[in-house]
């Protein structure tokens, strides 16, 4: 038998193996049919045959329908950094509920404590709040517009700055809003970013220090500095979407490349569990939002001063997530890394990312410095291997292969996740040999 032949079998017997463990998902999945378009709200959750259905969480684990025990190495895309039962989170949404209500439609004090915090902690002047990530970048983008008075910007190919700010394959998803505003340049690129900044009409470069759903590339230092310095010589504003990357370090990971944009966007694990989006950065640009000038943009938002996310996300900010727990926690996050790299050695697989935010590839031609997810192509059969046999060995993992580790995981897991890395590598070994070109 071929290691081709042999990957099929060994897919196929992963796969008859997740449909009869989960009878109780695939019986939610058939009835979700009916109302959601596939079964589904979220298409990153998709998975075929159907998706696993969570019905729990506590600490950091997940409890399926299916009542399996997994730890949680999906992190809710990085946003459940506290994991799914804080005592101190918990404390504070019961304190809310009982003490202070929902969505007062009003002006809240825990709002301008969370701005303080977060102006502080990330090196900005203003912020304002929003309901998600995609909400936060569609703001800083209209605030450059209006700055500038310019309508285009930069963007990098395999981005994702949101639910309709997507450019896998290096061109707007078919979603996207502003089709035609955006120029798309190659990912750690420096020649082909400063070709794009110095065109014609931009108002403004977005992007992410690491591309998260484009599989946990890095910008390079001298990429990003790159970039900084081509967008100030020509006028244009530099905004970076730190949504994911916040949780890097103390400061974020403009913090650990040194660089210093003109804008920033956040969201996630910011709201400390709570839906969340905010951006801000110069006094100058945010002013465009200030509601006492008669030229003020309009910004509104039902919840984004939220009375759970605003306590929530201090609690969070200030009690929890403080600036040497998140150095500990990302240099945890490294040297995991590097352990998988290294029990991976000699094969296909390899792990990209910084900190405790990461993503498992599988290059047919065992490309391991990746500079930009275009430039390599990947086995669908093995990630998709990879994926059912850690759910077999209860890591819940996103389908893409992202793992973002939870705050307070015990280290034993990562011990252990790293042994059952190692034996997926020596029980394919015949599928996980580079391709000759």
């Amino acid at each position: 038998m071929s290691p081709e032949q042999g990957l099929q079998v060994a897919l196929e017997q992963a796969r008859a193996k997740y449909i009869q463990q989960n009878p109780e998902s695939k019986k939610l999945h058939t009835q979700a049919l009916e109302f959601l378009p596939g079964g589904n709200t979220r298409a990153v959750l998709h998975a075929d045959p159907f998706p696993l259905y969570m019905k729990a969480g506590h600490g950091y684990q997940v409890t399926s329908e299916d009542d399996k025990i997994y730890t949680d190495f999906t992190g809710e895309f990085t946003a459940a950094l506290y994991g799914h039962s804080s005592p101190l989170i918990k404390d504070t949404i019961i304190s809310v509920v009982h003490n202070v209500g929902l969505n007062l439609s009003g002006t809240i004090s825990a709002e301008q404590a969370l701005a303080s915090a977060i102006c502080a902690r990330f090196n900005i002047s203003k912020l304002r709040f929003t309901n998600s990530g995609t909400e936060a970048n569609l703001q800083a983008l209209a605030a450059a517009r209006h700055f500038t008075k310019k309508r285009k910007v930069v963007v990098f190919g395999g981005a994702y700055h949101g639910g309709v700010l997507g450019f896998a394959g290096g061109k707007p998803a078919a979603n996207n809003v502003d089709v035609d505003d955006w120029v798309v340049a190659k990912y750690n690129d420096i020649e082909s970013a400063t070709r794009a900044i110095q065109s014609d009409g931009v108002a403004a470069v977005l992007m992410e220090g690491m591309q998260g759903a484009g599989g946990c590339i890095v910008g390079t230092p001298d990429f990003l500095k790159g970039v900084e310095e081509a967008a100030k010589k020509a006028g244009v504003l530099f905004i970076l979407d730190e949504v994911m990357t916040s949780r890097m370090s103390a400061h974020g990971l403009s913090s650990i490349r040194s660089i210093t944009p003109d804008l920033k966007t956040f969201g996630k694990w910011l709201g400390g569990g709570i839906t969340f989006g905010a951006f801000g950065g110069r006094a100058d640009i945010m002013a465009a939002y200030d509601p006492s000038r008669p030229d003020a943009l309009p910004h509104s938002g039902t919840f984004n001063n939220n009375t759970l996310a605003m306590h929530t996300g201090y609690t969070g900010l200030t009690q929890i997530y403080t600036p040497s727990v998140a150095n500990e926690f990302t240099q945890l996050g490294s040297e995991f890394i590097r352990r998988l790299n290294d029990v991976s050695k000699g094969t296909i697989l390899c792990f990209t990312g910084l900190g405790t935010v990461m993503t498992a590839h599988f290059p047919v031609y065992g490309e391991k410095d990746i500079h930009d997810a275009a430039d390599v192509e990947e086995s669908a059969e093995l990630k998709e291997l990879f994926w059912l046999e850690m759910l077999e060995s209860g890591f819940w993992l996103a389908r893409r292969g992202l793992i973002a580790l939870i705050l307070d995981t015990p280290e034993s897991e990562l011990d252990r996740f790293v042994g059952v890395v190692s034996e997926f590598v020596s029980r394919n070994a015949a599928f996980l040999k580079p391709r000759a070109r």
